[in-house]
């Protein structure tokens, strides 16, 4: 059984007990762990919001397992009890790792034959537990610390994970490794590591402390991970194939002062989705930075470089209905100076900017958005909500960026400041107004029903002492105005490098 049960909903929770300590390290480790997973999965999504639970599984079978930390990890007493033998079992389902290879031992194939075995007993116990909950577990490999297998679990919330397209699960590397189905699993599967390697030291999780990984190391890790899958599916070894630091490099390249825009088809030659317009007698290598830039030039909206993830063969376009199930077809879009996306049936599965992976998310928080409405202006109504959401969602886009005040006095506000602005017929925003009024340079102001006032509007207000110098003068100009206003007021700062800023009149 586990040593933290459910606390008793019907009286006061007890004080949680001091963790069972199994090693000297133990409770140092976690928290490293904790915070290196918050550092990481934070770049990818704040609305992750992961976990890290200590579980120990115990060699012998009449020894209860154990949580270890932290000592409040609500997982139920009895689910793990036969995990070990369970994972055994499963062992003989499982292919034997390594068939091929002859640089490792057998005492390596069985140490690795049965941690796959032990760490899918757990993940199937986790599925199980987690099917009504809006969190999912993912078990980390188990490693043996005095007469204990322990695991390194991560608890993410489902609701952001399901938000984002992936490619088909239960693939292999050639060894018997699972290739990443997504950017997201990618880093999962880095962040397994990092806990692996400090575990399995002389001083079990002493080096996570000692050394520890930068979180944006670990993304590009992952972005590289995870450009495994396409190169694999295209049938490429991975191990030589260089895809992230390729579309990288070729990204951050001009062409007589021009940033790359483009796109890149990968796919076999002779895939029955790509025609050749015209074909190159030599193919040109894509290792070829300076080259693959300069054939980049010649494409256009529906023309696109074909390449086979090696070399660039033809410019063609993509014709017929591609079955997406095949997942034999994948696109590097060129989007501007050192950014790329990765696509697959039009859905865009990593972005990358200045060499950092990403995930295809708006680039503002939903959450954070209606927060900030509540706390500044008590608005919670649906429709007002999404109403206001989809302006924001649509000044996003703009290119140039942008500024939206928002302000319960958005009337009187305009008044004041008309001799430093355009003045219009009060209107709600939709998308289509929205992208009208914020392709000129100036505020847009509206109130909190989504009414717009005035456009083009130059700020005023006092310095505060708040203002950051690394930030553009749109962002401090935000800033002055909301810190001076006498009223509830909303910013939402629309970066030309991409940053979105929600700053309130209302601290937390």
């Amino acid at each position: 059984m586990l040593s933290c049960t459910l606390p008793n909903a019907t009286s006061s929770p007890p004080t949680p007990a001091a963790p069972a300590l199994h090693w000297p390290h133990q409770a140092r480790y976690r928290v490293a762990a904790q915070a290196l997973a918050q550092e990481l999965f934070d770049a990818l999504d704040d609305e992750l919001k992961p976990h890290v639970v200590l579980l120990a599984l115990p060699t012998d079978e009449t020894e209860p397992a154990r949580c270890l930390e932290p000592a409040d990890c609500d997982l139920p007493a009895e689910a793990f009890s036969e995990a070990v033998f369970r994972g055994r079992a499963l062992q003989h389902t499982t292919e034997w790792p390594y068939p091929e290879r002859d640089d490792v031992t057998p005492a390596m194939i069985r140490r690795k034959h049965e941690g796959i075995g032990i760490r899918a007993a757990v993940q199937e116990i986790f599925d199980g537990l987690d099917e009504q909950a809006n969190y999912q577990h993912f078990a980390g490999w188990p490693v043996l610390i005095k007469g204990y297998f322990v695991l390194t679990v991560l608890r993410l919330q489902r609701k952001p994970l399901r938000a984002y397209p992936s490619l088909r699960p239960y693939r292999f590397y050639t060894d018997g490794r699972p290739l990443a189905s997504s950017l997201l699993v990618a880093a999962m599967y880095r962040f397994n590591e990092e806990g692996v390697k400090a575990l399995s030291e002389p001083e079990p999780g002493a080096s996570i402390f000692v050394r520890p990984r930068e979180s944006e190391e670990l993304l590009r890790a992952a972005g590289k991970t995870f450009l495994d899958t396409p190169a694999q599916a295209l049938g490429l070894d991975p191990a030589t194939t260089k895809l992230f630091a390729t579309c990288n490099t070729i990204s951050s390249l001009r062409y007589e002062g021009a940033e790359g825009v483009g796109k890149l088809l990968l796919a076999r030659r002779g895939h029955p989705n790509l025609q050749e317009i015209f074909a190159l007698t030599c193919p040109t290598e894509l290792t070829d930075y300076r080259a693959v830039r300069k054939l980049l030039e010649m494409t256009t909206p529906d023309v696109h470089l074909l390449a086979d993830g090696t070399s660039v063969y033809a410019l063609g376009r993509q014709v017929g209905h591609y079955d997406a199930e095949r997942e034999d077809l994948f696109a590097i879009s060129f989007v501007t100076h050192y950014a790329w996306e990765l696509q697959h049936a039009s859905h865009v599965l990593m972005r990358s900017h200045y060499g950092l992976p990403g995930l295809p998310r708006t680039r503002v928080s939903r959450t954070t958005f209606r927060r900030a409405l509540k706390r500044t202006f008590a608005l919670t109504e649906a429709a007002k909500v999404e109403r206001l959401w989809d302006v924001v969602l649509e000044a996003s886009r703009q290119k140039h960026g942008t500024l939206l005040v928002i302000t319960t006095e958005a009337l009187a506000e305009a008044d004041r400041l008309k001799l430093q602005c355009t003045l219009i017929e009060p209107v709600p925003l939709t998308p289509l107004i929205t992208r009208l009024v914020t392709s000129i340079d100036g505020a847009v102001l509206l109130d909190p029903e989504g009414y717009c006032y005035s456009i083009g509007v130059i700020l005023d207000g006092r310095a505060s002492g708040r203002g950051d110098g690394a930030r553009g003068a749109r962002y401090n100009s935000a800033l002055r105005y909301i810190e001076s206003s006498d009223y509830p007021c909303l910013a939402v700062v629309v970066s030309e490098d991409g940053l979105v800023d929600v700053i309130t009149s209302v601290r937390e």
